[in-house]
């Protein structure tokens, strides 16, 4: 903010008191603020509006603009997404955008200033009515108050507001997923019903995305991003020696920084099914009335699909709500396969995660039944007797037409809860 403001005690013929003028200094536009103080024609009058705009001015000059600053939430978030969000993880910038479109939509603030504590613990109302998990609320609020910590540093408002406290969000431990990966026949009824979604024009440009995401592992926004022939994007390489590779840069990727990643061989041989003349522009071509689809719309019809196509993947235990097969699915799909063939570092690599804890979390310790067949398939070899019933053919077995309980889902005819 400049060091010095002026503002001047000015007097219109249709206004009955004297007015302030000064020219804001976040926004360089020209304001006008009523000192309520009658225009009598007395001096001690005008002396009290210019003692009022010589408070005024010691506020804006010691950054306090909170009061006088009709600085619109329209102009803030231009600012911040042009000036700070620019500079982010494409991914981060979406979830951004979320979050901020969110806000306009629950709360309307009209101007900055219009995010007190009572209105944001309302905004927390709100997402827990349409029951956002504790924890993605944290995450909204976090994204927020950054916001909102930029404008301050900006000398838009002259402090943070206070934010809601929750206190129900997991600190730590294992997290479980919020979804299960589809099996292979539920993925193959996912590419039957596209047609019944997007239509038959634009199935065959669906089911390719479709089987891009099962086969790459790929995060949606990487998968926008995803080109033939544009290094400023993510693109393959494949050189005469040596294997397929895929180029991530910085600002493409999550973990914030330039990759060269192996392309696994099934993503590899679907890739080359494209022929070499078709090979320009993005590799998904989605497309809606008004151009390529963005993220949040791509997510959305990936969702509808999973629904018609039956492929439920998470029931909230507290309310019922029921979760239908989405993008992140079909990652968590591949990185299941892929947990079978390789060892967890390799695997690490391929799903891009910072640290290997978070691969031995959602895709190591998820596997329980291949490793429970393994116990047991060692301990027949090694000799062991084989009960009565068997584990495949005791009295919990049950069939996919079974009544079953929320959380719970058949997975080879034994009842096992979501994960």
């Amino acid at each position: 903010m400049p060091d010095e403001v002026h503002v001047y005690v000015v007097e219109f013929g249709d206004r009955p008191n004297f007015q302030l003028q000064w020219r804001d200094p976040i926004t360089q536009r020209l304001r006008t603020k009523t000192t309520g103080v009658k225009r009598t024609g007395l001096r001690r009058d005008r002396h009290e509006a210019e003692r009022l705009a010589g408070e005024l001015q010691r506020q804006l000059e010691a950054g306090n603009s909170t009061a006088p600053s009709r600085l619109s939430w329209e102009e803030f978030r231009n600012r911040y997404e042009s000036e700070e969000v620019a500079g982010f993880a494409t991914l981060t910038g979406v979830k951004i955008q979320t979050v901020l479109d969110r806000v306009e939509a629950e709360l309307n603030p009209q101007r900055l200033r219009d995010l007190t504590p009572a209105r944001l613990s309302h905004l927390v109302k709100t997402l827990r009515t349409d029951q956002l998990s504790e924890n993605t609320i944290v995450t909204y609020l976090a994204h927020l108050h950054a916001a909102l910590n930029w404008a301050h540093r900006q000398q838009m408002i002259a402090g943070v507001p206070e934010f809601p406290k929750i206190q129900r969000a997991k600190k730590g431990g294992r997290r479980l997923m919020k979804g299960r990966p589809p099996t292979g026949e539920e993925f193959e009824r996912m590419l039957e019903v596209v047609p019944d979604v997007v239509g038959e024009g634009a199935a065959s440009h669906w089911r390719h995305y479709l089987r891009g995401l099962w086969t790459s592992g790929l995060r949606l926004t990487e998968s926008l991003d995803l080109w033939w022939d544009r290094e400023d994007k993510l693109f393959p390489v494949f050189p005469v020696d040596g294997h397929p590779m895929l180029k991530i840069h910085a600002e493409l990727e999550k973990g914030n920084r330039d990759r060269l990643l192996p392309i696994v061989p099934e993503f590899a041989m679907f890739l080359l099914e494209t022929p070499d003349s078709e090979r320009v522009g993005p590799i998904f071509r989605l497309e809606g009335r008004r151009g390529r689809l963005t993220a949040p719309e791509v997510s959305r019809r990936v969702s509808e699909i999973g629904k018609a196509a039956g492929v439920r993947v998470y029931v909230s235990p507290k309310t019922g709500k029921e979760k239908w097969a989405s993008a992140h699915d079909l990652r968590r799909a591949f990185g299941t396969r892929w947990a079978k063939l390789v060892m967890p570092p390799e695997l690490q690599i391929l799903m891009r995660h910072e640290s290997l804890e978070t691969t031995l979390r959602y895709y190591i310790e998820t596997d329980a039944q291949s490793t429970a067949a393994s116990l047991w398939a060692a301990f027949h070899r090694s000799g062991g007797p084989k009960p009565t019933p068997a584990p495949n053919e005791s009295s919990n077995m049950v069939s996919e037409n079974t009544p079953l309980p929320d959380g719970v889902t058949v997975a080879q005819g034994i009842l096992v809860p979501f994960v």
